[in-house]
């Protein structure tokens, strides 16, 4: 079977380089000017006997395989497969192969992160698919760490919120969430600053893009604020319409006298500082909510929509 595997991926040997995408993975980590240090083939699929393998090369010289179920389609874990293993192998914290103890380690990780990817995000997608869905929308749901992106998603998946509930993620967060109006597909992306490079590719094929601001915190706005534009110029959200939650509003809110007032100015002052008239090309709202007393979480919702189908 390995001489097979090794066949498949460069007919030669695992001397030789084992196929033209390990040295585009290879100059692509030169260029980065990182500790990137091992090279990474995009996966080869193989049906060799009744095993159905999909396997990467490492370096010209490694090999690390999946074996499905005759029935699985191993493409569907092509992206997750690639992210893994190159976030494992050439991160700051990467794994080693000095010892037995290292090598489990890192195939015992790389198996729960696939695994629960494939339980996870596939099942997700097979079980809505059997499901009318009236109008289908993507939504792009970003904004840097700690402002309340997941837990929002919780909400409006489960109904339920908790202080306690925190799941920093590594990755995009797919839900979907069936509605009278249509279906929605929140991508719901990870905000910590070493995994905000990856936003650009999650917002592709949107169509709406949400930020959320925590609004309590204001000793992060000029971050909340860099990040967002920084995204917005390299992008351009092509004319897709934006929805900015600025969250957290029961935070600030419950000790004014005249609330609205207070309100609409709170809501003056944020979009001046964060200049968010210059989104004069798209369709933007802005809308306070609280996912931890469901405050305007409806109202949200139904702007999505409303701003799609405009």
């Amino acid at each position: 079977i390995v001489l097979k595997i090794i066949h498949g991926h460069d007919h030669a040997s695992l001397i030789e380089p084992c196929c033209e995408n390990t040295r585009r993975f290879k100059n692509s980590n030169e260029n980065t000017n990182n500790t990137n240090h091992y090279a990474i083939s995009s996966p080869i699929s193989q049906v060799i006997g009744d095993q159905n393998i999909f396997t990467i090369c490492v370096n010209s010289e490694m090999l690390i395989g999946l074996i499905f179920e005759k029935e699985d389609n191993p493409f569907d874990y092509k992206e997750i497969f690639e992210d893994m293993t190159h976030e494992l192998l050439n991160s700051e914290r990467s794994c080693s192969f000095k010892g037995e103890i290292e090598i489990e380690n890192f195939l015992i990780t790389l198996f729960i992160d696939i695994k629960r990817f494939g339980d996870e995000s596939l099942e997700k997608v097979q079980k809505v698919s059997l499901q009318p869905s009236g109008l289908f929308t993507k939504v792009f749901l970003f904004g840097i760490d700690n402002v309340g992106k997941t837990s929002l998603t919780r909400r409006v998946k489960t109904g339920q919120y908790s202080d306690n509930f925190f799941t920093p993620n590594k990755r995009f967060n797919i839900e979907y969430i069936q509605r009278e109006d249509g279906l929605l597909s929140i991508w719901d992306s990870p905000g910590q600053s070493s995994f905000r490079e990856r936003w650009l590719l999650g917002l592709q094929d949107s169509n709406i893009i949400v930020y959320m601001i925590d609004v309590a915190n204001q000793l992060r706005f000029e971050e909340s604020k860099r990040e967002f534009w920084n995204i917005f110029n390299q992008n351009g959200f092509n004319n897709v319409p934006i929805l900015i939650l600025g969250n957290k509003i029961d935070l600030i809110s419950h000790n004014e006298h005249n609330n609205d007032d207070s309100l609409e100015r709170t809501r003056k002052e944020i979009i001046k500082f964060f200049e968010f008239e210059k989104l004069e090309n798209n369709n933007w709202k802005f809308v306070f909510t609280s996912v931890k007393t469901s405050h305007n979480i409806e109202k949200a919702l139904n702007t999505i929509f409303t701003q799609v189908s405009e």
